[in-house]
């Protein structure tokens, strides 16, 4: 681990944001560019502390998945975030299996998508990021752990998973999640991350087994969906998609047209913001 270049890199590299860039707000008047030491902390889900003595070269080696969050709040490209990795003792990931560092193109559009909801996904369905709103619809997955993470896992493993979708809906989408994946195991192998989890879900869900046997293979993201809300009840919303250049992420937003039903409970969906979700969600939000 490089201390010095390391903190060197941290400020540099916090000092060329401003607030606007990451979806903060610019708050009162400032002293110096760049953002605050306390907004980076907030980003990433550490302690100002933390954050202050890996600036200051005297902090613990950060772990991979600290680095990740550093990564994606500094909005780093991906030859930034490999130099990020080596200089603090850790090898680089591999740029597609690894999936989890967020495209900054994608991100930049996240930011600015705080009336509708949104979520970004890798090219295995884990849920990378999402704003407020998509945290309030689909509940936060970005904290759940290892394969959780993943939409496609959790639908063929998770009791409960599937509430979010109307009953008739479930046999569509459980074809598109299988369609997707078949995608990214094409274009990552048999022995990647994709291989490592079509093997998992065959052992777990003869369901899953069934539709992988079909060899269908296509980006599926309805235009239309119905999705379930605890509270809110049925929400028709209508879903464009932007992919990364290498299409290993995909941003998805969710709209409704203006006055229409979907577009009042997107309304109300903002105001009942994330705090309440399903029994269901909170119990397996970690498993």
């Amino acid at each position: 681990m490089e201390r010095s270049e390391l903190a060197d890199f941290l400020r540099r590299r916090r000092a060329e944001l401003q607030p606007g860039d990451v979806g903060l707000s610019g708050g009162a008047r400032r002293r110096a560019p760049g953002l605050r030491r306390e907004e980076v902390a907030q980003l990433t889900g550490m302690s100002v502390d933390y954050y202050t003595r890996l600036e200051q070269a005297r902090g613990p080696q950060p772990s991979p998945q600290m680095l990740q969050a550093l990564a994606r709040a500094l909005r780093l490209s991906g030859d930034e975030r490999d130099y990020l990795f080596r200089v603090a003792g850790h090898p680089a990931p591999d740029r597609f299996d690894a999936g989890t560092h967020v495209a900054p193109a994608l991100l930049r559009v996240l930011d600015r998508l705080d009336d509708t909801p949104a979520v970004i996904l890798s090219s295995l369905g884990e849920t990378l990021v999402s704003n407020r709103l998509g945290t309030a619809l689909f509940g936060d997955h970005s904290a759940r752990t290892g394969w959780a993470r993943s939409d496609v896992y959790r639908w063929f493993v998770t009791p409960g998973s599937r509430e979010v979708y109307p009953e008739a809906d479930r046999p569509r989408h459980a074809r598109a999640l299988v369609s997707n994946l078949r995608v990214a195991y094409g274009a990552m192998g048999e022995r990647s991350r994709a291989g490592e989890l079509v093997r998992l879900l065959r052992q777990r869900s003869e369901e899953f087994a069934t539709i992988w046997d079909r060899h269908e293979v296509a980006r599926r993201y309805e235009d239309h969906k119905v999705l379930v809300h605890p509270e809110l009840g049925d929400v028709e919303v209508d879903c464009q998609v932007l992919f990364t250049e290498d299409q290993s992420q995909v941003l998805l937003v969710l709209t409704a047209p203006p006055r229409s039903e979907g577009w009042e409970k997107l309304r109300l969906l903002s105001v009942l913001g994330e705090q309440r979700f399903s029994a269901t969600d909170r119990a397996t939000r970690v498993r």
